[in-house]
């Protein structure tokens, strides 16, 4: 569902760089609080222009060709806007301005592949994968606002130098959900999230150069270490006297002894609990991140 946009076109006159008290005209773009400037490249002088009006006094001939020029460029702006209004495109000020000066031509944004990606795999990716991709936007877009004093770029400006500058942004990024700054594998994965995107662009050929031909990703491999028989024992052993915490150990000891993960242990229920064709009791059901179907053969679970 689109939302409706603040749009509003403003000409005016660069006074403080005027000549011989002639100053350059401009055009400014916004869009929901945000702006962009464009070089109309005309000159007007400043005892005749009406900055109320946004034309020039008089009704000379010279006067009547800027203004007819104003209102020729406040129209063609308008007419981009609703152009890119009326595609899939989220719509910015730079945009509209790139749409403007030709500049545009078979060229998408960053945002637009966010758009497209979201879209188009909404029912291929579960919800979590697809939040994590959210998030992982969420954050480029941080980038771009920090670093480039944009809302959005264009896919052929993507480079090596974006990918160094994002990178050293997501390690230095502190959030809620970390103490401190974000970590090295968690890093690597918002910009493999990334490039599974670009490569979706350049398929659709939305993207002539691959930015990451000379970017490495370094992922940290972590050895994962496991309990032995009698820590588990001592585990089990173990007597809370507040019942949430014993709880959360028998869900712990569960999946240690089944292999099923948090998140399929927290949407189990009785309904999970089959009979097998050895006549035991099985659980069965999918895993929720791979889609592998477990069975386990544990006997008389009580869920």
């Amino acid at each position: 569902m689109r939302t409706s946009l603040s749009f509003s076109i403003l000409i005016w006159a660069y006074s403080k760089r005027a000549k011989n008290n002639h100053a350059s005209l401009y055009a400014r773009i916004t869009i929901n609080g945000k702006r962009v400037n464009i070089s109309l490249k005309e000159k007007v002088d400043l005892n005749l222009w009406n900055p109320k009006l946004q034309k020039v006094k008089g009704n000379s001939e010279n006067s009547r060709s800027v203004n007819h020029f104003i209102a020729q460029v406040k129209a063609d702006i308008m007419q981009c806007y609703r152009d890119l209004s009326n595609g899939a495109r989220v719509v910015t000020p730079q945009l509209v301005k790139a749409r403007y000066l030709g500049e545009d031509k078979e060229t998408h944004s960053l945002r637009d592949l966010f758009l497209y990606h979201n879209e188009t795999n909404g029912h291929k990716l579960c919800s979590r994968t697809l939040s994590h991709y959210r998030t992982s936007q969420k954050y480029i877009l941080k980038y771009i606002a920090q670093a480039y004093k944009s809302s959005d770029v264009f896919l052929r400006d993507l480079d090596y130098e974006f990918l160094l500058g994002l990178e050293s942004f997501l390690r230095n990024y502190g959030t809620a959900h970390h103490n401190g700054s974000i970590g090295n594998n968690t890093t690597m994965k918002h910009i493999q999230r990334l490039r599974k995107m670009i490569n979706l662009a350049r398929h659709m050929e939305w993207i002539e150069r691959n930015p990451f031909r000379k970017f490495k990703q370094t992922i940290i491999k972590r050895q994962r270490e496991f309990l032995t028989d009698l820590e588990l024992k001592k585990i089990e052993d173990l007597k809370f006297s507040i019942e949430r915490i014993t709880v959360v150990k028998d869900l712990f000891l569960f999946s240690c002894y089944t292999g099923i993960s948090y998140l399929d242990i927290m949407k189990l229920n009785r309904s999970f609990v089959k009979q097998g064709i050895d006549g035991n009791q099985w659980i069965m059901d999918t895993r929720n991140k791979t889609g592998t179907p477990f069975k386990n053969p544990k006997k008389g679970i009580t869920l």
